[in-house]
């Protein structure tokens, strides 16, 4: 157990090697944690795709952040390599590793790092300074659940589970003016890294259909990444009004951007679903084909068919279709009717 007495001449990182948005966002109140326990800022190792330098600039317990890509193949020791460099020429005196990955680990250990701790679960273990580590039955367990168990071994306080993001709204909206428009605006995330989670092009021009007669928007974001520009392009191609607002072409700084004037969000189970979350906007998940228990630690709305079962994983897109536009509009008007009250 790592005991408050002994943090002086603090340099703290934190490792996390997923390359999803959504899997970082989840970690957000365990890098909070570890900071808090510390009482000092901590310093940020994590994948460049994250685009965390965007999002994250703004949290006042986050130092520095650095980016490395965590490859595999010919580069696996290159990039040790790099983390090597990284770790002497900062002087590191705790890294945190938030994943079973060895990489960080093993270059952790190379570069002298007096406490390395991380779940431990394979060979993990072996590169760790702490013997406070996860069962190999725990890699069972979700992300957030793992990661909640290692700070508890490790007598880390866990004060708040949500996911929170804090940003200087001003300064993106200042970068992305070409999106911002007077009246009501919400957002879709329309699309997800896999495509069995997304609902259909169609159902989203229904969708913005019925909230528009209804009055609840004057003008809806389109929220997806580049490579899924071809999602945003038919949803506005199938419909025949003028109030989507494209934002495939946009980087995170203009997503950010388009969630925060919105009033709400609606969207597939994928990063911007969890940003949105965390960013605080009232956030509602499109699901059919997973598993609502793995969000359970944020604040999201769940959107689901009749008939839903949890904890199954269906890999059919088609099946999306069970979530019908009249259910999702009737469930976002009574919860917003609601919220009224």
């Amino acid at each position: 157990m790592i005991s408050k007495s002994n943090l002086t001449n603090k340099n703290i990182c934190v490792v996390y090697t997923h390359h999803k948005l959504g899997d970082l966002i989840w970690q957000l109140p365990y890098i909070k944690a570890i900071s808090e326990h510390h009482n000092s800022k901590v310093n940020l190792i994590l994948r460049k795709k994250t685009q965390a330098k965007n999002i994250l600039k703004d949290l006042n317990h986050i130092e520095n952040i650095f980016y490395n890509e965590f490859r595999k193949g010919i580069y696996y020791w290159i990039d040790v390599f790099k983390l090597i460099k990284l770790f002497k020429s900062k002087n590191f005196t705790y890294v945190y590793i938030l994943d079973k990955v060895n990489k960080p680990a093993i270059a952790a250990k190379l570069s002298g790092v007096p406490n390395i701790i991380g779940p431990g679960i394979g060979n993990q273990k072996k590169w760790l300074t702490t013997k406070n580590i996860l069962d190999n039955s725990d890699w069972k367990l979700s992300y957030s659940e793992q990661s909640q168990k290692l700070l508890k071994l490790n007598g880390i306080s866990l004060n708040n589970v949500f996911p929170e993001i804090k940003i200087d709204l001003q300064s993106f909206n200042n970068q992305n003016q070409d999106i911002l428009k007077n009246g009501r605006k919400i957002a879709f995330g329309v699309d997800s890294f896999e495509d069995y989670k997304m609902w259909f092009e169609e159902n989203f021009v229904e969708l913005a259909d019925l909230l528009y007669k209804k009055k609840l928007c004057n003008y809806i974001y389109l929220i997806c990444g580049p490579d899924k520009g071809y999602i945003s392009k038919k949803i506005i191609s199938l419909s025949s009004e003028k109030y989507f607002i494209d934002c495939s072409n946009k980087d995170l700084t203009g997503v950010i951007t388009a969630i925060k004037n919105s009033d709400f969000f609606v969207g597939n189970n994928s990063g911007p679903l969890n940003l949105a979350s965390a960013l605080g906007v009232k956030s509602f998940g499109l699901i059919a084909n997973d598993a609502i228990s793995e969000l359970k630690f944020s604040k999201i709305n769940f959107i689901v068919p009749d008939g839903y079962q949890d904890n199954k994983w269906i890999r059919d897109r088609n099946n999306m279709k069970t979530l019908t536009t009249e259910k999702v509009f009737k469930t976002l008007i009574e919860s917003l009717e609601n919220e009224s009250k």
